[in-house]
């Protein structure tokens, strides 16, 4: 929401919030505040991602792999070759953020230039041992894709298994990765998920609006990285903004000052918080009424692990009270809600989680597991919006037939299951 200047009281006043507010200012900035009043158009998936500022890419496809999800959760129902087709379209680009994410294709210069946090990711270290070890044979990679064009992992023909590290990558997928996060070459499409290399400079050459090839120097680009995650966080705390972008070091409260002086921040106390929060110029609309104790969340959607909603574990404890660990990671003996859980977001609140499996052959969404937190009730209102939520995923893979095998607290799954049966 655009900001007008009545929106916000005036400098010097100090703008309280009830910690509901500040939830609901958060949901807001991320697109999830309220139910969607149309259908989802191709043209909607680039702002979506503008508005976080990062959508996180990960490959695990139980339901639908994170960045599919993350629309999903915002956008409703939409068509998956959208998100394809924008990065085919040099509209959106992949690069180091967060983690591996897609950005505007307008945001990547920031990304380019950010050397010296990059530098300190580990996929960053990783690349350069890589290329200390492997330099020849890196260099022909990269003169074949001079050569030849685009390539996949899966063009580079090899007999045997792959080697340790990086997953068991082969050599090839290991060097092309590498390249990949020392700049040298970008994916310019991706054909069934799998990544299409290129060199940079000709991917970007063929980007609608290529970015300048001028350097950003460090200040500028770290005070832009902060400044957007303000905006995207919609309310945050000094302490929780550096892990949005990866920033290093952390950013603190007298580093923000200078922008609260010249308004492009408001700093706001929130009762029962001891730190002071920020809010961007941006979000005055949501501040006001929230200031008002106005703001409403309609909206009830499954969220994937890797949404910016709860990626930061810290964060979503301290904002939601929501306690989550991604457990496929985990042995399966001691996972406690299973494989790769959905938390489970209703009319602004993280209620609980689903564990869940689209079996696209035979048409069945296959609720592994339906939990509820401390003192959430299972009322109608609870139990209709969560089943419906539900279903609409479960369309949304093709996988209409919902079974829900059990839930707790006692009787769960069966009140859902009778739920999504009608």
């Amino acid at each position: 929401m655009a900001s007008r200047a009545t929106d916000v009281p005036s400098t010097g006043t100090v703008i309280r919030l009830s910690p509901r507010s500040a939830q609901l200012i958060h949901l807001g900035a991320q697109g999830l505040l309220r139910r969607s009043t149309r259908r989802a158009r191709r043209g909607d998936v680039v702002p979506t991602i503008a508005r976080m500022g990062v959508l996180q890419i990960d490959t695990i496809n139980v339901v639908a792999r994170s960045p599919y999800m993350v629309l999903f959760s915002r956008l409703g129902p939409y068509t998956n070759d959208w998100l394809d087709d924008a990065l085919a379209e040099g509209r959106i680009a992949e690069c180091w953020a967060h983690e591996a994410c897609f950005v505007p294709s307008t945001e990547f210069r920031w990304h380019r230039d950010y050397r010296s946090g990059r530098a300190g990711h580990w996929a960053h270290r990783s690349a350069e041992r890589t290329y200390a070890e492997a330099r020849i044979d890196m260099e022909a990679l990269l003169d074949r894709i001079r050569r030849e064009g685009p390539l996949r992992a899966a063009d580079f023909e090899r007999e045997g298994t792959g080697t340790k590290g990086w997953w068991g990558w082969k050599p090839e997928k290991r060097w092309l990765e590498a390249w990949f996060a020392l700049g040298r070459l970008m994916v310019a499409r991706r054909d069934r998920f799998q990544r299409v290399y290129d060199l940079s400079e000709r991917v970007v050459a063929g980007w609608p609006e290529p970015p300048p090839s001028g350097t950003l120097d460090e200040a500028t680009v770290r005070r832009h990285f902060i400044v957007e995650s303000v905006r995207a966080l919609g309310i945050a705390k000094a302490r929780w903004i550096a892990d949005y972008f990866r920033l290093r070091p952390r950013v603190t409260d007298d580093e923000l000052a200078p922008l609260v002086a010249d308004g492009t921040l408001s700093r706001v106390e929130v009762d029962g918080w001891s730190d002071a929060a920020y809010v961007h110029r941006e979000h005055g609309d949501l501040l006001a009424e929230g200031a008002r104790n106005a703001l409403r969340a309609s909206r009830t959607t499954l969220l994937s692990p890797f949404d910016p909603v709860v990626w930061d574990r810290a964060r979503a404890l301290e904002l939601f009270g929501f306690e989550y660990t991604i457990e496929c990671y985990t042995p399966a003996a001691k996972r406690k809600y299973g494989y790769y859980a959905l938390p489970i977001l209703h009319r602004g609140r993280l209620i609980g989680r689903v564990d869940a499996k689209a079996h696209r052959q035979s048409g069945m969404f296959q609720v592994i597991g339906i939990w509820l937190e401390d003192g959430v009730q299972a009322s109608v209102p609870v139990v209709q919006g969560v089943a419906e939520a539900i279903s609409t995923c479960a369309a949304w893979h093709g996988t209409p037939r919902v079974v829900v095998e059990r839930g707790q607290p006692r009787g769960l799954a069966a009140l859902f299951q009778a739920a999504l049966d009608a």
